[in-house]
């Protein structure tokens, strides 16, 4: 396996190394919001990554599902705009009916999909009190998620990616695709990972732990044509959108409308 990487021009070698989070050339978008895009080749095949940090101290998060607004599913840039949100990205994978998540998802009162299906990782947001973080991955093996439930108001299940033990859970397979990804770092911060080449969802978690990002856990959101990540502030706005295959014999040049998207949006900054 050879495996480089670059971030803004700077090439580094890895493959379990481990990097300080100082080597990562962050690009600010807002105080607290960092972007960073990596160019790296993994078993030879080039590839690119959209890393997305919120810092959840500076950003709350929103549970956004057409259920709840309407029956309407929106591209993540209307979802944003429509909203006044920063960034969206969709809340991951839906049923047939275009509308229902396929695992479970709640929104204070309203229920998108009232069901906990077998996978093992919940976003867990909008606490009820101040005594636990605003934010967290819970992994449903090494924690207990019944009792964590009641101290949340908004859910998004999804498929896990790295285990408790920081160890790559998903299988490999021959198919490949784009892939959005929701992550959590050492220090707590929510990282957006997104690239659009695609490529295994075994390869692009090998990659993401071999990525100098502190990443503590992740969780599958989305793949192909809908995976779909948007950002916009005062600084910057970008916008990446995924495919199946080859992206030379993808001919999609448009967003895809999704049901439920995960956003974030300033918290109100105190007065000095």
């Amino acid at each position: 396996m050879t495996c480089c990487i670059a971030a803004f021009g700077l090439i580094s070698s890895f493959g379990g190394l481990a990097f300080p989070d100082s080597t990562i050339p962050w690009k600010e978008a807002d105080a607290g919001l960092l972007v960073a895009e990596f160019e790296y080749v993994f078993n030879n095949d080039p590839y690119a990554i959209t890393v997305v940090k919120i810092d959840p101290g500076q950003y709350s998060f929103k549970l956004l599902c057409a259920t709840q607004y309407g029956k309407q599913p929106y591209t993540t840039k209307e979802w944003a705009v429509n909203h006044q949100m920063l960034a969206a990205v969709n809340a991951g994978m839906f049923q047939e009916n275009g509308m229902t998540s396929v695992g479970f998802m709640k929104n204070f009162d309203h229920l998108n999909n009232p069901r906990l299906s077998k996978a093992n990782t919940v976003l867990a947001f909008n606490p009820v009190d101040e005594n636990i973080p605003e934010v967290q991955i819970v992994d449903r093996e090494c924690q207990n998620f019944n009792d964590l439930r009641q101290k949340y108001q908004s859910f998004v299940q999804s498929i896990r990616m790295i285990s408790c033990d920081r160890q790559n859970v998903w299988s490999r397979q021959d198919s490949k695709w784009s892939t959005l990804a929701l992550g959590m770092d050492t220090q707590g911060n929510i990282l957006f990972l997104f690239s659009r080449t695609p490529n295994s969802v075994h390869d692009f978690i090998e990659i993401l732990m071999a990525l100098p990002l502190s990443l503590k856990s992740a969780m599958y959101l989305e793949g192909g044509p809908q995976a779909s990540l948007y950002l916009s502030t005062p600084k910057m706005t970008l916008q990446r959108d995924g495919a199946w295959g080859n992206l030379e014999d993808n001919s999609l040049q448009f967003s895809l409308p999704v049901p439920n998207v995960i956003g974030i949006y300033r918290k109100p900054r105190a007065k000095t």
